[in-house]
């Protein structure tokens, strides 16, 4: 095919996010951006049980502020498989950027959720980090490479 999308690094996601509406947008969004969404899970439990499970992941969507502990435990644990993670939250602590491959604060449109994951991509890829980020988003190369 000739203009087809370019083939993904970053294809398998897991959603971790406990407020339902963000939730739902976020994985109707990333479906229709053509990612395959692994799990949308509202608990570090349920988080813990899928990065445990599923050895396909590529990226882990993490909030920080869960119901039953926190989305840095989350991110402590995609580290061990070697998983990329995005923070996407309100409150983003800096002890938590040794665990990220950025972090995207919320509130945020949802191209620049696409932007980051784009970025962290380009990253993962090997190619330099994209001169454009959006202003919501840091991005951490140190973590990504």
């Amino acid at each position: 095919m000739l203009f087809g999308r370019k083939k993904r690094r970053i294809e398998r996601l897991l959603v971790v996010e406990d407020e339902p509406l963000v939730a739902f947008d976020t994985e109707h969004f990333l479906t229709s951006e053509g990612f395959a969404i692994a799990a949308t899970v509202d608990t570090l439990a349920d988080a813990l049980r899928v990065i445990g499970a599923d050895g396909d992941l590529d990226l882990v969507l993490a909030d920080i502020n869960l119901a039953d502990g926190s989305g840095v435990d989350v991110a402590r644990a995609a580290q061990t498989r070697g998983l990329p993670v995005l923070f996407v939250t309100g409150s983003f602590p800096e002890e938590a950027r040794a665990l990220a491959a950025g972090c995207l604060a919320k509130p945020y449109p949802q191209r620049d959720l696409l932007a980051a994951i784009d970025a962290i991509e380009a990253v993962l890829e090997g190619e330099k980090a994209p001169k454009r980020l959006p202003g919501s988003f840091s991005l951490f190369l140190s973590v990504a490479q």
